[in-house]
């Protein structure tokens, strides 16, 4: 019979703490469409779930049976989350993550190139564009996860001049008008 386990809180990756008990056995998360797990033997790609198949659960069962069966061990929380990265220079083009290749590359070169247009300082390497990217708002100094897919524009159009909800002070970022006054892309 298999453990009960809960899901913890998630870190900015979005990655859940597993847990049995009191004891963390793991992390599970999403990277682009597949689910991973993280635990005393490393990451597993578990690949997509079933239809009709919460990939979580799916990920946080399969780590629960591996503990049952022996063949991962407790974990500190502080082992299968991830630290809210430090600005360190130069960062790199591709997060470890992502498979270095012509597209991959192209593609991160072009996204970072609009992000410094856009005024936003990527801490960590470009994850694509469905993970969370840790950036700080140049226009007022916020910091937090952003999706590449939520801050490009669509259809040809220029993204939203909203930038990111507030911060733990309830201060938000600068108005539309500044951001636009700001940025060059939005005065032709």
């Amino acid at each position: 019979m298999q453990n009960p386990y809960r899901l913890g809180t998630p870190d900015w990756e979005r990655r859940y703490p597993v847990i049995v008990g009191e004891t963390v056995i793991g992390a599970a998360f999403r990277w682009h469409r597949d689910w991973l797990t993280l635990s005393s033997t490393g990451e597993e790609n578990l690949g997509r779930p079933e239809k009709g198949t919460a990939g979580i659960e799916m990920a946080a069962a399969h780590l629960a049976a591996e503990y049952d069966a022996g063949h991962i061990t407790a974990m500190s929380l502080a082992d299968v989350t991830t630290p809210v990265p430090v600005l360190t220079e130069p960062v790199p083009l591709l997060h470890p993550r992502m498979p270095h290749t012509p597209r991959n590359v192209d593609t991160a070169t072009a996204v970072l190139r609009t992000l410094r247009e856009h005024r936003w300082i990527p801490f960590t390497g470009f994850p694509g564009s469905d993970n969370p990217w840790w950036q700080q708002c140049e226009l007022c100094g916020w910091q937090g996860p952003r999706y590449w897919s939520h801050q490009r524009g669509r259809n040809g159009r220029l993204p939203s001049t909203h930038r990111h909800g507030p911060d733990e002070t309830g201060r938000g970022c600068v108005s539309d008008e500044q951001v636009r006054k700001a940025i060059t892309a939005y005065q032709d």
